[in-house]
């Protein structure tokens, strides 16, 4: 971990001294370093024996280069690790040119091409960066820690386009296609160690709309859309065949930021088809649902509580599990249709940049422990299960 930590931050350097050597007025950058400690007993979903573990580890380094007027390089380098969540090591989560196309008094156009960062969601742009967050650990229905580095962001395009009228409010608009190379880490989280093979991220296209009522108002609307595609290219002696993976999802979001009170919301439908990969003509093809209300308070400058209830259902016609249990012959237990989560959370600023974040949640169900495919009923084998995190953070 410390030869990985020094290429990053080595490389990180060598890059902002190039371009800081050039014009400093014009480079800003920034950083971040956070450590904590976890468990999950009864559950898989930090490590496979459930003990207190030091993988809730997170340090990167990002910087914005402004080129000229209208043109910006952008980027940010980050090592994680997350136990069971992740696939641990160093990573790019986005590396992008961004030119500011198109500028007048109500309208402005962003167009962002390389490894680029996805606004999708409430949270999406800012699930990357530790205390950005609201909680260590983001709602499971919605932010998937299994597909992390899908979800930041992949190589493709992205375009931004905001909207100000004194008559309706701000609208943001934004659109973008990308692809991301799966690791065989990343294959075995998602599938499973029975798979083999290669799995290819083919085609993702993301689109949401946000609006933000005129004026100084707390209040902030969104929908989202996705559709990702997935090829699977079995191996020797693989329990899998070559099939195709699609996600379809759609999302609605509210978010409340008042002077004490921060109030957020989503709801999402997520449509699952598997076409091929069981053996050929297989066909699996499911609808999920998940919802989650958050509300944070500010009780002094330095203290903030969190609350939060989630509920996530992997198969709508399914809530229960009852079909997925005889489907199985009682081999996949009825409580790997759904996880609901209660969360209770605090967190204390010591100073401006340094922050303490505790958090506990009771969780009921395991449909977003991996592998997702193939369940593993043997290691989870328990229906209610927590999870507590401790993580200082640390950003300059």
């Amino acid at each position: 971990m410390v030869k990985v930590l020094g290429k990053l931050f080595a490389i990180g350097a060598s890059l902002m001294w190039s371009v800081s050597s050039v014009a400093a007025d014009d480079l800003q950058w920034h950083g971040f370093v956070s450590q904590g400690l976890i468990q999950a007993e009864d559950s898989t979903y930090i490590n496979d024996d459930g003990d207190i573990s030091p993988e809730l580890t997170e340090v990167g380094l990002n910087f914005s280069y402004q080129i000229s007027q209208r043109l910006r390089l952008a980027a940010q380098g980050v090592y994680i690790n997350g136990g069971n969540r992740y696939n641990e090591g160093a990573r790019v989560d986005y590396l992008m040119l961004d030119w500011h196309a198109y500028s007048d008094e109500n309208d402005n156009t962003n167009i962002y091409i390389g490894q680029i960062k996805n606004y999708t969601y409430l949270y999406s742009s800012v699930r990357d960066v530790p205390m950005a967050r609201p909680s260590i650990l983001l709602p499971q229905g919605m932010y998937f820690d299994a597909t992390r580095d899908l979800s930041v962001g992949g190589a493709g395009a992205y375009i931004n386009h905001k909207h100000d009228s004194q008559y309706y409010g701000s609208i943001d608009f934004n659109l973008s296609s990308s692809r991301s190379e799966i690791s065989s880490k990343q294959r075995r989280i998602m599938l499973g160690d029975q798979a083999n093979g290669d799995l290819d991220h083919e085609f993702d296209l993301q689109s949401s709309v946000y609006w933000q009522p005129y004026g100084v108002s707390p209040w902030r609307f969104g929908m989202g859309f996705l559709t990702g595609e997935f090829n699977y290219h079995a191996g020797e002696q693989d329990v899998f065949s070559d099939g195709k993976l699609i996600l379809q999802r759609y999302t609605a979001n509210v978010n409340y930021e008042g002077e004490r009170w921060q109030f957020s919301g989503e709801i999402m439908q997520e449509r699952f088809r598997l076409e091929d990969l069981y053996f050929a003509g297989s066909l699996l093809d499911r609808f999920s649902q998940g919802i989650y209300g958050q509300a944070r308070y500010q009780l002094t400058d330095e203290l903030t509580l969190l609350g939060r209830v989630e509920r996530f259902y992997g198969n709508k016609d399914d809530r229960n599990g009852d079909d997925l249990e005889a489907g199985s012959g009682g081999l996949v237990p009825h409580y790997f249709a759904f996880q609901h989560t209660t969360t209770l959370g605090v967190s204390y600023d010591f100073m401006p940049n340094l922050r303490l974040q505790l958090e506990n949640h009771w969780v009921q169900g395991t449909a977003r422990l991996t592998p997702i495919i193939f369940p593993d009923p043997v290691n989870n084998n328990k229906k209610n299960w927590q999870v507590w995190a401790l993580q200082l953070m640390y950003w300059f």
